[in-house]
């Protein structure tokens, strides 16, 4: 973040000359390109301080990592330093981006109380994932209303206008209140202190564990076995992702004032976006390979197979949770009407046959997008060597950091944006000849190795076969013009659905397995 800083801050001094101070709501695309790895930075921050990549945040139990129980300190201490740390990280990541902001940028924003409320925000985050609960799933519903009833203040205090001492009045309190929550939360973790209110809804005497009472059952195949043991471990994660933050993004819908048409479907797609942008967040976790791993007396085919069920099941669920929160939100906002009369009115124009394919159209389009970015990654991850993995990372992370300056310069120099049209045709041909290579490639070596039978290869090339057609005939039905040629249309449909990457994942598991 600070090297990204300072090239921007390089770029403006030398190549973009003066601008004018951003003083008026909302900032330009020049303040974006500062806001999204902020923001990216701030969530992943998120999970690695609250221990939330390698604890299951729908179970009863803390996330907390249990092997740092038996470490000779104490309670206060196990609590304080995460925090203490985290806090420092999250406060360090703004105080930065806020001089950036003021120079060379001369974007007016407050420096005190947005690190404090970071800070707060992550401090709750830690106190409420750490506390042990009595149901599973229990932790997510606390967390997400707590949050939410915390930015629900602060939106308050921000629209009203209140002054910087005001906000750090509010802020400030938070800070040590989640510490003495966080404490007795790891004090009762530590203990295996774990309440089960499943037996009360039973009827039956209340009961605690260290890791919970659960029921026995059987399993026809070990495949099976293998894809409910991948759900407990990793298919949960982007529906507790998407539980936290999509409520959140659509309480800006109950503000006063947002209750126009723009603002409605601003709003909404902010949340529509979150699943797949979530899903970046969650693949780490369910690509993860492991010595465990090895051993399991499955092919790797079917270890791969029991993983791509489970983010298919995740994925749902998480568009599940979407889809309810909000159609909930809307009609509790009283937002529904703006929604339904824009909708109506798209509808006379395109006419009901096309707007209803255009709105399941774009629908399927997200929830293929959210499955896609949490498979993609498992050629990556399953390989089991920290170098790839690292350095998959690193450059994912360049590339998210780049895009904002490389697209904002895009927009201002009309030069480049003509030299791209020229170019679009030799650049879409590259990339489609690319995942081709790849594709062969990946197929042969799958041949080779017999980790797939002919039959499944050949089934699975049918099936990446009928889904670009598919793809290809709803985009020329939908784009269907002299401006947009048919090549253009059917190489978007070739580079969006996964063929290489999502192929190597038994390869990867393979070499993982036998090094």
């Amino acid at each position: 973040m600070a090297g990204y800083l300072l090239v921007l801050a390089a770029i403006k001094l030398l190549g973009l000359g003066p601008v004018e101070p951003i003083r008026l709501a909302p900032p330009d695309g020049r303040a974006a390109v500062v806001i999204a790895p902020l923001s990216a930075t701030f969530m992943y921050f998120l999970a690695v301080f609250s221990f939330g990549l390698e604890g299951d945040l729908a179970a009863r139990r803390s996330i907390y990592p249990a092997r740092m129980f038996t470490l000779p300190v104490t309670t206060a201490a196990l609590a304080g330093w995460p925090m203490l740390y985290g806090m420092a990280a999250v406060a360090s990541l703004w105080l930065p981006t806020a001089l950036f902001a003021r120079w060379p940028w001369e974007i007016n924003v407050p420096v005190i109380w947005p690190a404090l409320l970071a800070a707060a925000f992550l401090a709750w985050t830690q106190a409420l994932t750490w506390m042990p609960y009595g149901l599973p799933g229990l932790r997510v519903i606390v967390t997400v209303l707590w949050l939410a009833a915390l930015d629900a203040i602060i939106i308050v205090a921000f629209h009203y206008k209140a002054r910087e001492l005001v906000m750090v009045a509010i802020l400030a309190p938070q800070i040590p209140l989640a510490y003495l929550v966080a404490w007795f939360a790891v004090a009762r973790a530590r203990r295996g202190d774990v309440s089960d209110w499943r037996a009360v809804a039973s009827g039956f005497s209340r009961t605690r564990s260290s890791v919970g009472s659960g029921t026995s059952r059987t399993f026809q195949s070990a495949s099976r076995a293998q894809t409910w043991f991948e759900w407990r471990r990793h298919g949960r994660t982007l529906p507790a992702m998407v539980a936290f933050v999509v409520p959140v993004e659509l309480l800006l819908l109950f503000i006063r004032g947002n209750d126009t048409a723009p603002i409605v479907f601003e709003i909404l797609f902010i949340a529509l976006i979150t699943p797949p942008f979530m899903a970046v967040f969650a693949a780490p976790a369910l690509s993860t390979s492991t010595p465990f791993v090895a051993r399991r007396p499955l092919a790797s085919a079917n270890l791969i197979a029991a993983k791509v069920k489970m983010t298919i099941w995740s994925t749902l669920v998480a568009w599940l949770l979407v889809v309810t929160f909000s159609v909930v939100a809307l009609m509790l906002s009283g937002r529904m009407p703006v929604v339904v009369e824009r909708v109506r009115a798209g509808i006379e124009v395109t006419g009901t046959l096309r707007g209803i394919a255009v709105v399941l159209f774009v629908f399927a389009a997200l929830v293929a997008s959210t499955w896609k970015h949490l498979v993609q990654s498992l050629c990556i991850g399953l390989t089991g060597r920290d170098w790839l993995i690292k350095s998959s990372v690193l450059l994912g992370l360049v590339v998210l950091i780049a895009v904002g300056p490389i697209v904002d310069g895009i927009i201002r120099n009309r030069a480049v944006q003509s030299a791209i049209w020229n170019l679009l045709p030799w650049i879409l041909v590259a990339l489609v000849c690319l995942k081709m290579i790849a594709g062969s490639w990946v197929a042969i070596r799958l041949y080779d190795s017999r980790l797939l039978s002919d039959r499944t290869l050949v089934a699975g090339a049918a099936c990446w076969f009928v889904t670009v057609l598919a793809i290809y005939g709803v985009l020329e039905w939908f784009a269907s013009s002299p401006l947009t040629p048919r090549y253009f249309l059917g190489a978007i449909a070739i580079l969006q659905v996964p063929l290489a990457r999502v192929s190597a994942a038994p390869l990867a598991l393979a070499w993982s397995r036998h090094r």
